[in-house]
């Protein structure tokens, strides 16, 4: 049998298998077989990309960021040029389809644009002669050796809201990619180094929780950003702010889609398919709860059972496929789990996507489209994030118990209201405890010069992602004030300083 291809680490410009034997097979989702393993890192490896992160950190804050902006520049040319590969790499090991995973990169690139911008976003402001000659203004600097832990779902979107803007702004970074798809943190740092950063100023920690407590426990880690479920996220938060470290942990979500008597069924309808089953339901955005709201809900789901049943599910590649495998056996069991529980909890599952095959993928990770009627508020498919194909029914009498209800649930990350009328959407904009909001718009994803981010228990910390929110998360703020007097004949000043 041929070894599986090591997938290692990159380190101070260079690749480094490390001295960890541990290692962990990576799959392709959809034929279940080994494509390759990756290096999980020890110890000894997380103190080498801390250590290489760390040298580099003072010439590279001291860059002018101009040059750092053309370096940006020259990487953003480059993902262009290569993002059919960093496409295939997503679909190859995480599953969802080629067009989708184009979509990806392309939203990623928009991060990197915003991010060129940063020799214009670091400027600050300027008071001139606030009283007695003393001028007053301020400083946005880097923070030094920064880290991102990103997810399986979009190993390189994710990736991009955080390691740009850090570089951008004058720290050195660390990814730690998910050890499910790992490949892509390797092209990224590949195509950095093509575009002249120097050594140590981007690294990958390939690994696992072993790696993510090394970088939460390391003295010279200043910050660090996340992007998973919300047990690990209120984990990461809490270890990292008891060691002083800046922290921004995005976790789960449950996300609602109201949909009003008054919405265009044709439209609501194409929203949740996309939504719902869109990259099998593995994104944090997805839509898993419709809130059918009085009349409409007999005629929503009268129209969604023919279309989930329809749903062309094969390998990512295929051209025709609208969605893929799970990214693992062990996740496509986890929401096999959940489907059972609604039906032992009394739902009705009305599609069944259990026990799909493909045709000549017959080992792939695969579940069809699964949809839940009569889905009551408490259930565990209601309240837990099932991350996988399944769409949830919930039939509320009127609109204030469909604000009420995504109100009351604990994840506040994303949410949509499909309506025609302009009343009803202004007061759900105003009263919804939600981050991000649609309307008529299923996934409302900010784009790169907004920010991204959740309410309640979907985020910890005190900023959101990218856009000016990650502008402040990765640079501290100074204020600085200076006086060039000819004499100084006033003597000390034992009072608060007042502008004269």
């Amino acid at each position: 049998m041929t070894t599986p291809a090591l997938i290692p680490h990159y380190v101070a410009g260079r690749l480094l298998s490390g001295s960890s034997e541990r290692r962990l097979d990576v799959f392709n989702p959809a034929t279940g077989q080994v494509c390759a393993q990756v290096a999980l890192a020890g110890a000894a490896e997380v103190l080498a990309a801390v250590a290489a992160a760390k040298a580099a950190a003072p010439a590279w804050a001291e860059t002018a960021p101009l040059k750092r902006a053309r370096i940006l520049f020259k990487f953003r040319e480059l993902l262009e040029q290569h993002s059919r590969d960093i496409a295939s790499l997503i679909t190859r090991e995480h599953g969802k389809v080629w067009s989708d995973a184009m979509g990806e990169v392309t939203r990623g690139i928009e991060i990197v644009e915003f991010a060129c911008g940063m020799p214009q976003l670091l400027k600050t402001q300027f008071s001139d002669n606030i009283g007695g000659g003393i001028d007053n203004y301020n400083l946005r600097q880097p923070l030094g050796v920064t880290a991102g832990i990103t997810p399986f779902n979009f190993p390189f979107m994710v990736a991009m809201w955080m390691a740009p803007l850090a570089i951008a702004t004058g720290n050195t970074f660390i990814l730690k990619p998910s050890e499910r798809d790992p490949s892509c943190a390797l092209l990224i740092a590949d195509l950095f180094r093509q575009a002249g950063l120097p050594d140590g100023v981007f690294n990958v920690l390939q690994g696992d929780k072993e790696a993510v407590d090394g970088l939460l426990q390391h003295p010279d880690v200043a910050a660090l950003s996340f992007v998973g479920s919300t047990p690990i996220a209120e984990y990461i938060y809490r270890e990292g702010s008891r060691r002083g470290k800046r922290v921004q942990a995005l976790g789960g979500a449950k996300n609602h889609m109201v949909v009003m008597p008054d919405a265009n069924l044709e439209q609501a309808v194409d929203a949740l398919m996309g939504a719902a089953y869109g990259s099998a339901g593995e994104r944090c955005m997805a839509i898993s709860v419709a809130v059918a709201v009085g009349a409409s809900a007999d005629r929503l789901v009268a129209a969604l059972v023919p279309r989930v049943r329809a749903l062309r599910i094969a390998n990512g590649m295929d051209p025709a496929a609208e969605m893929g495998p799970l990214v693992s056996a062990a996740h496509k069991a986890r929401v096999e789990a959940y489907i059972a529980a609604g039906v032992a909890e009394g739902a009705r599952l009305l599609v069944d996507g259990r026990g799909l095959q493909v045709a000549g993928h017959e080992g792939g990770f695969f579940l069809g489209g699964c949809l839940f009627d009569h889905v009551e508020e408490g259930m565990k498919i209601q309240r837990e994030e099932i991350f996988g194909p399944v769409l949830c029914i919930v039939r509320v009498p009127d609109f204030a118990a469909a604000v009420d209800l995504i109100n009351r649930h604990e994840f506040g990350n994303g949410v949509a209201l499909f309506t025609s009328d302009g009343h009803t959407a202004r007061e759900f904009t105003r009263r919804i405890e939600v981050g991000m909001v649609g309307i008529n718009v299923p996934i409302p994803v900010p784009m790169a010069w907004h920010s991204f981010g959740g309410w309640k228990r979907s985020l910890f910390g005190d900023v959101h992602a990218y856009g000016e929110e990650g502008l402040r998360f990765y640079t501290r703020y100074k204020s600085v004030m200076q006086r060039w007097p000819e004499s100084i004949d006033e003597g000390a000043e034992f009072t608060m300083p007042v502008a004269k």
